[in-house]
């Protein structure tokens, strides 16, 4: 069942806390391996304000683009932010096809989304030469039989006012490649494969993750197996350029990424 979908067994990309210096992070990390930041940034103001209720009340009637959740993402889909939270967000089905999945992720009208970015704390460091980006995504989410249409509401241990409700747990991107960033998870849990560039993963563009986890990879051997950990609130993951990554949500995953250009 996709509201059953686990963490990794270890995480196996490397952590560093605020200790990190920027020369550290330029030698170590920025043009070679991942790495997950913790305590580089403090965003709860930021979190505070992408509760349900908040975003609701900000957003609600703004329409908002959804992408398919499959490597290439070539159809989008534009309904009311609303509509998104209060119909469309239901756990993953693990038959259906990435390409007949809607994910909300980038696509991000700056006119109407820029005042909340303006909130956000980006990671402290920078690719000489690059210039920062944001994308701001909501997925994950609902266990099973908790989303029906205009619920819109999560487990129900959060504090209030609650996290924002989004489609279920193990939604989320199959594996693709871009240019360098970070992302934060805000609210959830988010896990994450990874791939250098030479490692091509065997995968379906049109699978979702949670598919290739359920089918693919147990069958891989553990010098195949890709670079693997779960982000939780606060922290930051490093990816550099072209490596190949995919997620799966396995809760609420609130999520800001900030793309180097």
């Amino acid at each position: 069942l996709a509201g059953a979908v686990p963490e990794e067994p270890r995480c196996t990309v490397e952590r560093a806390d605020a200790s990190l210096t920027y020369s550290l992070f330029l030698q170590r990390f920025a043009f070679s391996r991942p790495v997950i930041l913790g305590g580089v940034t403090d965003n709860s103001a930021f979190r505070a304000l992408c509760t349900r209720e908040k975003l609701l009340a900000a957003f609600g009637p703004f329409p908002v683009r959804l992408s398919t959740a499959n490597t290439y993402s070539y159809r989008k889909v534009d309904v009311p932010f609303q509509e998104y939270v209060e119909h469309l967000l239901k756990p993953q089905d693990p038959a259906r096809l990435g390409s007949d999945t809607l994910y909300f992720f980038g696509d991000n009208n700056f006119t109407e989304w820029g005042p909340l970015f303006q909130h956000y704390v980006p990671p402290p460091f920078r690719i000489p030469g690059t210039s920062p980006a944001y994308s701001f995504g909501i997925a994950g989410g609902c266990g099973v039989g908790t989303c029906g249409r205009g619920s819109g509401r999560h487990w129900g241990l959060s504090p209030a006012p609650t996290p924002l409700p989004n489609a279920g747990s193990g939604s989320g991107v199959p594996f693709h490649w871009h240019g360098p960033g970070f992302s934060e998870v805000i609210f959830g849990r988010k896990r994450w494969f990874l791939y250098p560039p030479d490692k091509t993963p065997h995968f379906h563009p049109n699978e979702t993750t949670l598919a290739w986890l359920q089918h693919t990879y147990p069958t891989l051997p553990p010098a195949q197996r890709p670079l693997e950990c779960t982000l939780r609130p606060g922290e930051v993951l490093y990816f550099p350029d072209r490596w190949w990554h995919a997620t799966l949500n396995l809760d609420t995953s609130v999520f800001i990424s900030t793309f180097l250009g």
